[in-house]
């Protein structure tokens, strides 16, 4: 009951506290890649201004991908990040299952100077609006 009366007391300093921590949590969200939709993702491919970096495990990625994506695991990143600079200019949209490690791994390379943006929904979001996928390894 306390807490109660402590609310109905306090609710501007509560009001405040939950729109401190909506921005904080907004902030972190994009440092790891803004979100791009699978329509925006086509376009900068199809423009050659873009490059999909899929960082499910390798397994994940054979049994289906985007077209032209590039297979780096989340856990292995670190240590394959030169794999990808030849495409230090274009944009690195990141994608997983459903957006679980993306912005671990956008984090990492924002402070390495790439541009990232993050698949929205992940390969979960491609396959729900029935955007096309390939099996097998590709690079």
């Amino acid at each position: 009951m306390d807490i109660f009366i402590f609310a109905s007391e306090q609710w501007l300093l509560i009001s405040l506290f939950l729109v401190l921590i909506y921005i904080f949590a907004l902030t972190e969200r994009t440092k790891g890649g803004k979100p791009i939709a699978c329509s925006q993702l086509v376009s900068l491919m199809n423009a050659d201004e873009a490059v999909l970096v899929d960082v499910r495990a390798a397994n994940d990625f054979q049994a289906g991908h985007v077209h032209g994506a590039i297979n780096i695991p989340h856990t292995k990143i670190a240590t394959r990040l030169s794999e990808i600079e030849k495409h230090r200019e274009k944009v690195v949209v990141l994608t997983d299952q459903m957006g679980q490690h993306a912005g671990g791994v956008g984090k990492e390379m924002t402070k390495q100077g790439y541009t990232v943006r993050r698949l929205s929904g992940g390969m979960s979001e491609w396959q729900q609006q029935n955007m096309p996928v390939v099996q097998g390894q590709k690079k």
